[in-house]
């Protein structure tokens, strides 16, 4: 594909819907001009970025490096030009091989699929009573381990969840905190007091909100009851209609402040395939139409959507364009400290997604050059 040169047309700024053009060169945006005349264009927006996605088209981020070629080349044909490999709860050994294996695969990633940013773990420091579609096997209690032993693991490290009732929980979320290391808390049956007490302890966001965690009751109120509230804390929304009901998502969105919104995926690799059966972290799931679910009890594991979902279903659903892009780009950069992207702004990386009136992928620009969009366009919730 040739370099971008001028792209014209509706463009998502921090504030507005701007009709204008983005000159681009050498991979990065040397100027953003207005131009009256591609008010009818394409919509523009900055390329999306997913911190929790485990797989994608057939490929698993656990597997190996060809699995992580595959994944990051998938996802950019769905707008994805940044991301964080992640991983379930598993053995701490494999968590180390992975973290290894990503650290390792990360200088020669495909230039023609998503940058990425570093690695999320997801547990093993969670609640066996939420473990949702995580393997209960492998839970651990930070009190069990010497957290010397996570020193290998801290290069690379951006993104993890923890559930701050756990025993040494709290220790744990400060001792990553010093190192770095962003903590989210979820997959967790906290009190609103123990919420608290982790997001002051340093968690900075909240994974998939409602799921896996105790929630909003009047004289219970828990995690996600907590992560509404509080105006410093991110929170992720898998919006696919499934993991959180859309009546819910007016509540989220006048209740959370437009750069404390992250979209997330928590794709899986049969996300974008046929294939019906599969397995999540050594647990069979099945996938049956738009849902991804354990075959053992019927709990959703994960989802088969990629961020080019999330953001036509917010589009759809109403949300303007500007909270739209920050959910899918900005946001999540800010919550992992990356300031290169994620922003229609000269001097950052040309990183950029075109959408139809409809809001599907038309094609996806990552540091200057085109790709197509995906062949089939994404499924509105």
């Amino acid at each position: 594909m040739r370099d971008g040169g001028v792209i014209r047309g509706r463009l998502v700024l921090d504030d507005r819907v701007q009709p204008g053009r983005v000159v681009v060169e050498d991979g990065w945006i040397a100027a953003v001009e207005a131009d009256p005349s591609a008010a009818s264009g394409s919509w523009i927006l900055p390329g999306f970025v997913d911190v929790h996605v485990h797989g994608w088209g057939g490929h698993n981020a656990m597997h190996s490096a060809t699995s992580l070629d595959g994944m990051a080349r998938a996802l950019l044909h769905r707008g994805v030009t940044s991301f964080l490999p992640t991983a379930v709860t598993a053995p701490l050994d494999d968590l180390r091989a992975f973290a290894d294996r990503v650290r390792a695969w990360m200088p020669g990633a495909p230039e023609d699929g998503a940058a990425p940013l570093g690695f999320n773990l997801e547990g093993p420091f969670v609640s066996p009573q939420r473990v949702g579609a995580q393997n209960p096997a492998f839970v651990r209690a930070a009190a069990e381990i010497a957290f010397a032993e996570l020193e290998p693991i801290v290069d690379g490290f951006r993104l993890t969840t923890i559930a701050p009732e756990t025993p040494g929980a709290i220790e744990l979320i400060r001792w990553l905190t010093k190192r770095g290391v962003v903590v989210s808390l979820g997959h967790s049956v906290a009190t609103a007091a123990e919420a608290h007490a982790g997001y002051e302890a340093g968690a900075r966001s909240t994974t998939h909100l409602f799921n896996a965690m105790s929630g909003i009751h009047q004289h219970t109120p828990g995690l996600a009851a907590v992560a509404l509230a509080r105006d410093d804390v991110y929170t992720e929304l898998i919006a696919d209609g499934h993991h959180v009901d859309r009546e819910l998502w007016p509540l989220i969105l006048r209740t959370k402040p437009a750069d404390r919104l992250v979209f997330v995926s928590d794709g899986v690799d049969l996300a974008g395939t046929p294939q019906e059966r599969g397995s999540l972290g050594g647990l069979e799931v099945q996938v049956q139409g738009d849902r991804c679910t354990l075959v053992s009890n019927g709990a959703l594991a994960g989802s088969v959507i990629a961020l080019d979902t999330s953001v036509r279903n917010l589009a759809l659903f109403g949300l303007d364009m500007p909270r739209v892009a920050a959910a899918a780009s900005a946001n999540p950069l800010a919550l992992i400290g990356v300031t290169d992207r994620g922003r229609i702004a000269a001097g950052l990386r040309a990183d950029l997604v075109e959408l139809d009136d409809a809001f599907n992928v038309r094609r996806v620009m990552r540091a200057g050059r085109w790709y197509s969009g995906p062949a089939v366009a994404s499924p509105a919730a």
